[in-house]
């Protein structure tokens, strides 16, 4: 009798995975894992003793997990002013979520409204509800849980957090602040000469009008922000800060509880961040991109000095996957493989407050994926969610 035999459940069947690159949690192991009632039994070197689903000599890697993505709203609005039905979104959106590797997601769902972005307001429901109703009917490959990031200059974001922090669903709250001049769009003067485009004003009453903004959204924020925290804390969800940019940003994040900082903005920002035992989280396009789409600090700088815990898809799922094995193959960072795939699977599951995944060890949920590389390209075979398989 096997080891896997042993530790298996009475009755169950058991699955078992061979002739793999396992990767664990410190190493990479040539052997073969067992899978039974949805869970891991086992995980051995070497030649299996018995029959199984043969990998041959591909990688093994636990199954991602994404704390923000925010494009299942690219699903909603696949063109301007094109809005599709939200289940419909939410099959189109799980097909590219479980196609990059990510068996947890947690879909970044905005909370109150921009003025590019009046729509969010009437969308949340809607786009919560979908994934509700696909997830319970079995619709969708990977589990979707729900982020909510709240948009602190909106007035009407309190209430809709109060709407939708108590679902199940909900797992994780941001606050955000996107204001010209502020956090990630610090380049005020940028903003200026484009609304001087857009509107056809002059420049003193473009710059009057982006200072009224300014004042109106502080007056609003000073209420949201709080409000927001307190909510978080009361249904005690793990909370994060979006976009830091100055030292200030850090403080005040601390003062309220906030151990995440998620996308910083400058090398600084980071670096505080960490000083304080705070999860910093990145973008990985900025990693596939070689820096900020926005212009602010590129994530490879932050690596470069270990002040990132955690990759984050952002807007681009399928960059989770392809970032772990590119900064795994780029020396400088003296990143290992097991190290980078904790950054994208177990690291970002325990900040979630999963315990039960993010890793291949005995006892975890067999969340799987079998991976191939091609000329230094990752690309998903196969996947496995709960030992069953989706993909």
């Amino acid at each position: 009798m096997t080891f896997a035999d042993k530790h298996a459940p009475t009755g169950s069947e058991v699955t078992v995975l061979k002739n793999a690159r396992i990767v664990l949690g410190n190493e990479v192991v040539k052997g073969h894992l067992s899978v039974a009632d949805g869970r891991i039994i086992a995980v051995d070197t070497g030649v299996a003793p018995q029959s199984g689903l043969d990998l041959e000599g591909d990688y093994l890697v636990p199954g991602l997990v994404d704390i923000h993505t925010d494009h299942f709203e690219k699903h909603v609005f696949p063109r301007a002013h094109v809005r599709w039905d939200p289940l419909r979104a939410a099959m189109a959106h799980d097909a590219q979520i479980i196609g990059s590797g990510i068996t947890t997601v947690f879909d970044s769902l905005c909370v109150g409204a921009t003025i590019k972005n009046p729509e969010r307001r009437e969308i949340l429901a809607p786009m919560i509800d979908a994934l509700e109703k696909a997830q319970a009917a079995g619709m969708l490959k990977s589990e979707h849980l729900v982020h909510l990031r709240c948009e602190i200059t909106d007035e009407e974001t309190t209430a809709l957090t109060e709407e939708n922090i108590g679902k199940d669903i909900v797992r994780m709250v941001s606050v955000m602040e996107h204001l010209p001049g502020r956090r990630q769009s610090k380049n005020i003067e940028g903003y200026i000469e484009r609304r001087m485009a857009e509107t056809g004003d002059s420049r003193k009453a473009v710059e009057l009008a982006t200072q009224e903004l300014l004042n109106f959204s502080d007056d609003i924020s000073a209420k949201v922000r709080p409000a927001v925290v307190a909510l978080a804390h009361t249904h005690k969800l793990p909370l994060l800060s979006h976009d830091d940019t100055e030292l200030e940003h850090i403080d005040e994040a601390l003062a309220e509880g906030i151990s995440v900082s998620e996308f910083p903005c400058t090398q600084d920002a980071a670096r505080k961040a960490k000083r304080h035992d705070m999860h910093v989280v990145g973008g990985a396009p900025n990693i596939i991109r070689g820096g900020s789409q926005s212009g602010n600090v590129a994530v490879s700088d932050l690596m470069a000095e270990s002040l990132v815990d955690i990759l984050a898809s952002d807007y681009v799922p399928r960059s989770l996957l392809d970032s772990a094995f590119m900064i795994a193959a780029e020396e400088a960072l003296d990143v290992d493989l097991p190290t980078a795939v904790r950054m994208v699977s177990k690291t970002p599951a325990r900040v979630a407050g999963l315990t039960d995944r993010g890793e291949i060890a005995q006892g975890q949920r067999a969340d799987l994926l079998h991976v191939g590389l091609h000329d230094g390209h990752p690309f998903v075979k196969q996947a496995w969610r709960a030992g069953q398989r989706v993909l």
